[in-house]
């Protein structure tokens, strides 16, 4: 994340607080859409794709790196067609029930927002997002809790490796960790990163820790930063009160 952060790019360089404020309205707007607006959900995937496009971050490190989120995402909808069988949309002989476009309209709105979150951490350092959240007065403790995570833990999954080597070592050639030891192995990790995370935080009051940070990004937003905003929280309302898919695609079947 931090080599994607570093690229240079339009994206990259907009205000933290910019991008941190289309990115919790893009949310907001796309968990809005009703359960049956398959088509008006799908015209908010413009948002995602443009900002690639600026980013230079190609989509296929954002789905990568999310999956293993994104199953358990599109898993929640799983049971929708059992229950919901009334028949919505008629395809020659395939008949879709209100359960199916609900199941992929909750598929894609749990993808969409997941993209968009990755997007903001993928163009925006974390300092400068801890920035961004302090100027829309999110309490300092969350920040600073937010960043310490962020910061520290590879500091559990190296411990997690240590641990996983010294099992594997112990049990050659066994796949995995046994089920009968998942219990200790939770356990000990937890103690492990208790105390290396007790050292962790000696060390920062050695160097004068006094509970905050300085947080990077003291400039002030500029005509560039106010106008994306401004530019793509219209686009998201236009899309949430305009069925502008339906409208391309007449405009789309009248010319041909």
């Amino acid at each position: 994340m931090d080599d994607l952060t570093a690229i240079d790019s339009p994206v990259h360089r907009l205000h933290p607080l910019s991008k941190l404020v289309t990115t919790t309205i893009y949310i907001m707007v796309v968990v809005s859409f009703h359960k049956y607006d398959l088509s008006g959900l799908a015209a908010m995937i413009l948002h995602p794709a443009v900002l690639f496009a600026l980013g230079s971050i190609p989509p296929g490190i954002c789905f990568y790196r999310m999956r293993y989120v994104m199953p358990l995402v599109c898993a929640v909808g799983l049971l929708n067609p059992f229950f919901d069988r009334t028949p919505m949309l008629v395809l020659g002989p395939l008949t879709l029930t209100g359960g199916i476009i609900s199941m992929v309209t909750l598929m894609l709105k749990g993808i969409l927002c997941l993209t968009a979150s990755f997007l903001l951490a993928a163009t925006t350092p974390v300092d400068s997002l801890c920035y961004a959240l302090l100027q829309i007065h999110m309490p300092r403790m969350i920040v600073t809790l937010f960043l310490l995570t962020f910061r520290y833990v590879f500091v559990m999954l190296e411990e997690a490796a240590v641990m996983t080597e010294a099992y594997q070592l112990r049990a050659p050639g066994q796949k995995g960790i046994h089920y009968t030891a998942w219990g200790s192995f939770l356990g000990q990790l937890l103690l492990r990163s208790m105390d290396r995370a007790g050292e962790l935080y000696e060390s920062m009051l050695l160097r004068g820790f006094d509970g905050s940070f300085r947080y990077a990004s003291g400039k002030k937003p500029g005509i560039r930063d106010i106008l994306f905003p401004v530019l793509m929280i219209t686009m998201f309302l236009v899309f949430r009160f305009n069925r502008v898919a339906d409208l391309l695609g007449a405009l789309v079947l009248r010319g041909v």
